[in-house]
């Protein structure tokens, strides 16, 4: 038996491209980069997220912005691996600030005890 994800009623009707692959378009900033997240993150979709933030995070002193506008759904596997980069890019003088947090999101990070861990913003850097 195939036990589906829990989703809020209306999760058919605002979720961006429901069953898509995950993504992540990255592109530069003043600052560092830019990583705008499309689709599931789980844990069959992490490690091309992981991926992504070791490269945004190659050189120290930067900001990554993690664009969520388009994030779907994130589950504890996703939590954990921001909260696994945020540790490393404290390490190096960087840090990893999240944008534009769906409800569902927001919630997921309430719940985990992670809501406190980044710096959440309303816009994406130009």
């Amino acid at each position: 038996m195939t036990r589906s994800r829990p989703r809020p009623p209306d999760a058919a009707r605002t979720a961006p491209d429901e069953g898509a692959a995950f993504t992540v378009h990255a592109r530069p900033w003043a600052h560092g980069s830019v990583l705008a997240l499309r689709g599931e993150l789980d844990l069959d979709s992490v490690a091309v997220l992981r991926q992504a933030l070791d490269r945004a995070l190659a050189l120290p002193g930067t900001v990554v912005v993690i664009d969520c506008r388009d994030l779907a759904f994130c589950d504890s596997t996703g939590v954990s691996a921001l909260l696994e980069a945020a540790g490393r890019a404290a390490a190096q003088d960087s840090r990893i600030e999240l944008a534009r947090p769906r409800p569902l999101v927001r919630r997921v990070l309430e719940l985990t005890g992670a809501g406190d861990a980044f710096p959440v913003h309303d816009t994406v850097p130009p």
